[in-house]
């Protein structure tokens, strides 16, 4: 039995290790084959384009820690980026929009987590449809036309800087990171989410009320998704119908290859903000050295498969 435990510890450590490794091996091959790629203003424009996956992401390391899965995470940011840019088209305030979409997405959230526990719903099932009907709502609250956002405070929240360099997005990444870490890690919440996963009867007997947990990670998931929504709608200066699209499954990648199991309770956040890098990274790679678009979502799948056939190995 001890040697089963020490093995799996082992196996554990070797997979979050691998994460790193892959990044730094991943910088090394293209800083060589490709000059401009350790510049600065390619860095933080990288750093930049991977916080919104990244928001989606950590929001998504919960909810997979807890043996779910979350499909309308693209769907949310999309709605709740547009219903803070339409308020403010109708001349609302910023704090009122942007409070209104982070609440939007909270609830939305929350409606998943009704789905999942109360429900009985497979979250699969629950957030594909979720995911579906989201879009359909953005879609008519947008007559598939984008909304221009003018407000230049607004706008700031996602295309401005700290000290003319770093963006802004960057650091509600890392900050995000920081709150999302201590959640997991530093309190009953996140031992719950990880009991959850590991074996949710267990963690019933144990007294964890599951329902109520999982409408908070859900609800997690769904209020950084639209924080996610909001800052790129700032940074883009509108809000898009089809923003989005995509989304979840590159949040899941993240997730993944971080080391986070798609069983459940394993897994940390370090982890996968290391994924959302890695993907960040290589698409630029890719980008870079001229691959074209087609082959490079060719290689993302062939990465993303390896991560889960290890996983599953695992």
């Amino acid at each position: 039995m001890t040697l089963q435990l020490n093995w799996s510890r082992a196996m554990t450590l070797m997979q979050r290790l691998g994460s790193v490794i892959g990044l730094l091996l991943l910088f090394v091959v293209l800083s060589i084959m490709s000059p401009d790629f350790l510049s600065t203003g390619n860095l933080l424009t990288v750093l930049r384009q991977v916080s919104i996956n990244a928001l989606i992401a950590f929001g998504m390391t919960f909810v997979i820690l807890a043996g779910g899965i979350d499909l309308s995470v693209g769907a949310i940011l999309a709605l709740t980026g547009a219903v803070t840019a339409g308020l403010m088209a109708s001349g609302h305030g910023m704090v009122l929009a942007v409070g209104a979409g982070l609440g939007l997405g909270l609830v939305l959230g929350i409606i998943n987590g009704v789905l999942v526990s109360w429900g009985k719903v497979a979250p699969f099932i629950a957030t594909l449809g979720t995911m579906t009907l989201l879009r359909g709502l953005t879609l008519s609250y947008t007559q598939g036309s984008p909304i221009p956002v003018t407000n230049q405070s607004f706008a700031l929240l996602g295309g401005g800087y700290v000290a003319n360099l770093i963006p802004l997005p960057v650091i509600w990444m890392f900050v995000a990171f920081v709150v999302c870490a201590f959640l997991l890690r530093g309190t009953v919440f996140g031992r719950h989410v990880v009991a959850i996963g590991g074996n949710e009867e267990a963690a019933r007997l144990s007294g964890v009320r599951i329902s109520p947990m999982k409408l908070a990670i859900y609800g997690l998931s769904g209020l950084l998704s639209a924080f996610a929504g909001v800052v790129l709608t700032s940074r883009l200066y509108s809000a898009q119908a089809t923003a989005g699209a995509g989304y979840e499954l590159d949040a899941i990648a993240a997730v993944v290859l971080g080391g986070t199991s798609l069983a459940g309770g394993r897994g940390w956040l370090f982890g996968t903000l290391v994924g959302a890098l890695l993907i960040g990274f290589l698409n630029n790679g890719l980008n870079l050295l001229g691959v074209s678009s087609f082959y490079q979502q060719v290689v993302k799948g062939i990465v993303i498969l390896i991560a889960v056939l290890l996983d599953r190995r695992q």
